[in-house]
């Protein structure tokens, strides 16, 4: 075992370890403090929960006690990949660095910029931010950083693997050439090997065990249910965590809207649970993962993304809800329990379409964990279909038990007015009397045709015109007659095209050929004195005849 005090540190990083309670080092910690302090880079590989956040933070504070931090301008730079493990990070430099001049700031999403940017402005020594916000800043100018000493890359498998390798690049594009770089994982695969070579400059590979490897203070069970069903799924974690004595637990999901859904079964049956997922705002996912570190929250319903890094000192168990899609995930999720030489206990639900992910996970940890048996009916326990439990698109409105929508197809009773809804308003006290052979009405003919339909033809317009000037006009007390009767006074060119053609009398005489228009001025005046170009506006000065010119 190697004491901290024989890795070269400085008495003031040795006295704030000596305070934590910690006097000797993990073997990842004892092989990476020493290539650290020297400014090499350093890839270091070890089991989640072997303490690789003091690897890197306390040499970089033993590096940066000497030197004075510019304003916008930090001197050195922590990337995590989650908001997190950046806020495990950051509680690991208020814990290490006490008695240091040493300032640090937190970059992560969904909190206020104002607050990150007045702290920028300051100075920092160390910024601990996620790769998304960190650009933020530097986009809007708020940041600058060429003059970033040390750079730290936590998780860098994770950080790969989510999609962070451009963002990565313009970081390091960013940042000066000649600086030191730190790059730490619980898993490294070789294809993320080969990645990490861009990034690190003959870097020191350092790996306390081999990859991917679970603590061996943590036992492991599996438990086979013969359904897929998610309810039956939700009756195994229960049995459980009451079979067992759990004092605290995270139960991990891989599916954001599962974790909801688990956690709002578990405090229906009366248990301690809150769900926590990158959907969750910043403020709520800080405030439930307090209460679950302070013991005030007895089960914490989570996600992959509460899986990495996070730093819950004594979590008694571990719940796998489902079996993870990627194996290295089943590393991160059991390390949350068994830290710093403490037991803890994992359970995994297996399902019968479970088994390829299932074999992943056992040929990466090299071993088979023991098997439970649960006594349940599991045939007779099923998930309802929502429309059966009268859920769905309703808003949350309930039926009573029982109730089908099938009731709401039976015939509705027919109104006593008849088949047809009637226009006339309801006396009570009439009788009604049905008739629905009755015959309608005959409408009045109209006088105007309509398209497609036939129209009385109109009376030449010379008949007309003679009795609508003899007739004296109504008087307005007399009731209109009816539209048939009336004479029709609107004009024809206000009148569809094809109504003037249908009511247009036959003509017996042959049709006129319209006079040529555009040779009507030259007709109109034979001495073609005219002026010929302007139609029929000619100006007054030009209609005037020219003064006749004597012969004298």
């Amino acid at each position: 075992m190697t004491e901290f005090s024989e890795l070269g540190l400085s008495p003031a990083p040795l006295q704030a370890v000596a305070d934590t309670g910690y006097t000797t080092a993990t073997p990842i910690q004892a092989e990476a403090i020493p290539y650290a302090l020297h400014g090499r880079d350093v890839l270091g590989i070890a089991q989640t929960g072997t303490g690789k956040t003091a690897a890197f933070t306390l040499p970089m504070i033993d590096r940066l006690k000497a030197g004075r931090s510019k304003a916008r301008m930090p001197r050195a730079l922590v990337i995590a990949p989650t908001r997190e493990l950046a806020d495990q990070v950051s509680m690991s430099f208020e814990k290490y660095a006490k008695g240091q001049k040493l300032t640090w700031a937190l970059l992560i999403g969904g909190v206020s910029f104002s607050d990150q940017e007045l702290k920028l402005d300051r100075g920092v020594d160390v910024l601990i931010a996620t790769p998304g916000r960190l650009l933020d800043h530097f986009e809007r100018g708020k940041l600058l950083m060429t003059g970033v000493q040390i750079m730290v890359v936590d998780e860098a498998d994770r950080m790969l693997d989510m999609g962070f390798i451009p963002d990565l690049e313009r970081i390091f594009k960013l940042t000066p050439v000649k600086k030191q770089t730190l790059f730490f994982s619980a898993t490294m695969p070789p294809e993320i090997t080969r990645l990490t070579k861009q990034f690190l400059n003959d870097p020191i590979r350092v790996e306390a065990s081999r990859p991917a490897t679970t603590a061996e203070t943590i036992t492991q069970y599996l438990v086979r249910i013969p359904t897929t069903d998610q309810k039956a799924k939700r009756t195994a974690l229960r049995m459980l965590i009451a079979r067992d004595d759990v004092r605290n637990g995270i139960v991990f999901c891989n599916r954001k809207s599962e974790v909801d859904i688990v956690a709002k079964s578990l405090k229906t049956h009366g248990l301690d649970a809150a769900p926590i997922h990158g959907d969750l705002d910043q403020t709520t996912r800080m405030r439930t993962l307090e209460s679950f570190r302070k013991g005030e929250l007895k089960l914490l319903v989570a996600s992959d993304v509460a899986a990495r890094g996070l730093d819950i000192p004594d979590v008694s168990h571990v719940f796998n809800f489902d079996v993870p899609h990627h194996a290295d995930d089943y590393v991160h999720r059991i390390g949350r329990t068994g830290r710093a030489g403490k037991t803890g206990q994992t359970f995994m639900i297996i399902t019968p379409a479970d088994s390829r992910n299932l074999d992943k996970v056992l040929k990466l940890i090299g071993k088979a964990p023991e098997e439970l048996v649960l006594d349940a009916d599991w045939a007779n326990i099923k998930d309802e279909p929502r429309n059966a439990r009268g859920g769905g698109r309703g808003g949350g409105r309930e039926r009573s038990a029982g109730a089908s929508r099938d009731r709401d197809r039976r015939p509705r009773p027919v109104p006593v007015h008849g088949e047809h809804a009637s226009t006339e308003p309801f006396d009570p006290t009439a009788e009604v009397v049905a008739t629905p052979d009755a015959p309608r009405p005959e409408r009045p003919a109209r006088s105007r045709g309509r398209r497609g339909g036939a129209s009385e033809p109109r009376p030449a317009p010379a008949e007309t015109a003679a009795p609508e000037a003899a007739a004296p006009a109504p008087a307005r007390a007399e009731p209109r007659s009816p539209r048939a009767e009336r004479p029709e006074r609107r004009p024809e060119r206000e009148r569809g095209p094809r109504a003037q053609q249908a009511e247009r009398p036959p003509r017996d005489e042959p049709r006129r050929e319209r006079p040529d228009r555009s040779r009507a001025p030259r007709d109109r005046d034979a001495d073609d004195d005219g002026v010929v170009g302007f139609g029929h506006d000619v100006p007054a000065f030009l209609a005037k005849r020219p003064p006749v010119r004597s012969d004298d």
